[in-house]
């Protein structure tokens, strides 16, 4: 499958190659794409993290459902932008810690981790201590961590539409057994046009948005 970007796009042009490294299962030419074409030409991480690896990994979802590539093609594809997220991550600079503790979290049935993961790096570079638990997250086990780790703000993550039901009952087993004052932030491409009534603080999907909007919600100046 050929993968063409404009002439003059340093970023379209990465994310061109990086895709193509992607499809072709080559962890290590994704790699060095990154960090010697990317990070090492003084591209930034966050400018890498949204306009390459994201986009990547849409044109990956979109490709999968237009039956282009097959499951399993979908799965290494992700699997070396979750592998590359760390790499990127080790490769940033953090910002001072702002003292403020956010859990971020998929809900139970949603397997699509990779956007709650950006989002949780973009939350811990931007100075949050940040508490990741992952992909399918039952409302059992995101109670147990809220009690644990007391954070100032939670952020739950839905990809796709039929998981519309447990965010919702996450945010409202939330509201009536946690803190009434905990602040409930929810994103995902399912929360984007879904028009479903979601008892949440806040939504947003882009990280810069996240980060924007994290800030408000537990009192830091932006």
């Amino acid at each position: 499958m050929e993968v063409h970007a404009a002439p003059g796009d340093e970023l379209a042009q990465l994310r061109a190659r990086y895709l193509r490294a992607q499809l072709a299962g080559d962890l290590d030419d994704a790699l060095r794409l990154l960090i010697e074409d990317g990070v090492h030409r003084g591209m930034s991480v966050p400018a890498l993290q949204r306009g390459v690896l994201r986009e990547a990994q849409l044109e990956i979802g979109r490709l999968w459902q237009e039956n282009q590539i097959s499951v399993a093609q979908e799965h290494m594809a992700t699997a070396i932008s979750n592998t590359a997220l760390s790499y990127l991550y080790e490769a940033a600079s953090r910002a001072p810690s702002n003292g403020k503790r956010v859990l971020v979290s998929c809900v139970e049935g949603e397997l699509h981790e990779f956007p709650a993961r950006l989002v949780a790096d973009g939350l811990d570079l931007a100075g949050f201590e940040v508490h990741y638990l992952g992909a399918n997250v039952s409302q059992e086990r995101l109670l147990e961590a809220v009690a644990a780790e007391q954070p100032d703000l939670v952020a739950l993550s839905a990809t796709m539409s039929f998981n519309l039901s447990a965010l919702q009952n996450a945010v409202r087993t939330l509201r009536e057994s946690a803190d009434k004052q905990l602040p409930i932030m929810v994103g995902g491409a399912a929360c984007s046009s879904s028009g479903v009534e979601l008892d949440a603080d806040a939504s947003a999907t882009e990280v810069a948005d996240v980060i924007h909007t994290a800030k408000q919600l537990v009192g830091i100046s932006a």
